[in-house]
């Protein structure tokens, strides 16, 4: 007979944003006593693994957003992070380059976003361009973020979880939630793949599949994941041919930032990501974790969001199709940077899974962090790009005004 196990923090998802709920409500409680269940054998295995590995310095975000609130805050943090734990960190800068006129109008903005936010940016002209990276090309001015940089996501989530387990955290890998057991006023139980735990607070962090644990506790009503994914192109032939991070002016009315050029921390050249939407949540190749059900549920909300065309979905859809030709996906960099070998790219990273939230009823894709919940249960339903970024304060948000205040 399985024995209930009992905490009186359970958290599910050990990616950065569980890790670094953890490691707030510690800080805050020394002695509370914290799990984190992980139905992976290891963290990181998603979205936080699978990250592009950019910090970024929150200069796209409307400062009404809680985006703004924390993408600069987070990229402190996480930069002194790295430095005192002595974690790979390539403080390289970004440029977000024009390709026309009409997008010098996108730079301004994204200037004024940024210094609104508190970020430091600054419109340069072609000549400063150049000075930065000689490749870089741009209409008439560019913005330059000196205090962008690239990290390793993994490294982050591995150096954190060594942290905790040394404050008495406990992680149990391999251990699926599979559903709600029972729940009261005081306490969460839940029925997992290694039998019942219970918790006076459960704390929802599981990314791709927060949508169905929320739906659980009454939440989510009107929200559901719809699965994108990311695919980088390597450039392996010379990594001295691109300096910085290099990004064209995004659309800003949605939240997916185009093809761009990404220098990793072991200086690996990268141009992408896609953005394909996806037909199930583990659909990472053709075959991998298929499952059924969410097959017919996510290709039904595809489906509606194609037909009304709702932001742009159907545009998207077909847009991102054709970057899986190398060829097509090449040219799009051709806008940005004024030489390289086509033939230098290669192979394409492992692809990654974002867990972008639709509202269901007005069929609007949520450009912001959404978070909802009680007493007992917590669920962080959308922590999409900069989530990584934004991670550390985020946390300390949802622990001070969700976990500890209800």
């Amino acid at each position: 007979m399985s024995t209930t196990i009992q905490t009186e923090y359970l958290i599910i998802g050990a990616g950065i944003i569980g890790l670094g709920i953890a490691r707030s409500i510690i800080a805050k409680i020394p002695n509370a006593k914290v799990i984190i269940i992980e139905k992976e054998d290891n963290l990181a295995k998603h979205s936080s693994g699978r990250s592009s590995g950019v910090l970024h310095a929150g200069f796209y975000y409307t400062a009404d957003s809680l985006k703004a609130k924390f993408s600069v805050d987070g990229n402190k943090t996480l930069t002194e992070y790295c430095e005192k734990n002595n974690l790979p960190i390539s403080k390289i800068g970004k440029l977000v380059v024009a390709t026309n006129e009409t997008e010098l109008s996108g730079l301004e903005e994204l200037e004024r976003r940024g210094r609104i936010n508190g970020c430091t940016v600054q419109l340069i002209d072609e000549k400063e361009v150049s000075e930065i990276d000689p490749n870089a090309k741009t209409f008439q001015k560019a913005l330059w973020s000196p205090k962008t940089s690239t990290i390793d996501p993994i490294a982050i989530c591995k150096s954190l979880a060594n942290e905790l387990i040394t404050k008495g955290v406990q992680i149990i890998y391999n251990c699926a939630y599979i559903e709600k057991a029972s729940e009261s006023k005081n306490s969460a139980s839940i029925k997992t793949s290694i039998g019942i735990i219970e918790a006076n607070k459960l704390i929802n962090t599981a990314g791709l599949y927060s949508d169905k644990i929320a739906k659980d506790y009454g939440w989510s009503q009107d929200y559901s994941i719809v699965p994108f994914k990311g695919l980088y192109l390597k450039y392996t032939k010379n990594k001295t041919d691109i300096k910085t991070n290099i990004y064209p002016v995004p659309n800003l009315n949605h939240t997916f930032l185009g093809v761009h050029f990404t220098k990793t921390v072991d200086g690996t050249i990268k141009i992408g990501p896609t953005a394909t939407p996806a037909f199930w949540r583990g659909n990472y190749t053709w075959n991998s974790n298929f499952k059924l059900n969410e097959l017919t549920q996510i290709l039904s909300l595809e489906s509606k969001l194609f037909l009304k065309n709702s932001f742009g979905f159907r545009d998207l859809a077909f847009e991102e199709m054709k970057k899986y030709s190398k060829k097509y996906l090449i040219s799009l960099t051709s806008k940005i940077v004024k030489n390289l070998d086509p033939n230098g790219f290669t192979e394409f990273s492992r692809p990654g899974m974002r867990a972008q939230l639709v509202n269901t009823r007005t069929l609007e894709m949520i450009m912001d962090f959404i978070i909802e919940g009680d007493k007992t249960s917590v669920h962080i339903l959308n922590a999409i790009s900069p989530g990584f970024t934004c991670s550390l304060p985020f946390a300390d948000y949802v622990v001070e005004n969700y976990v500890l205040n209800k």
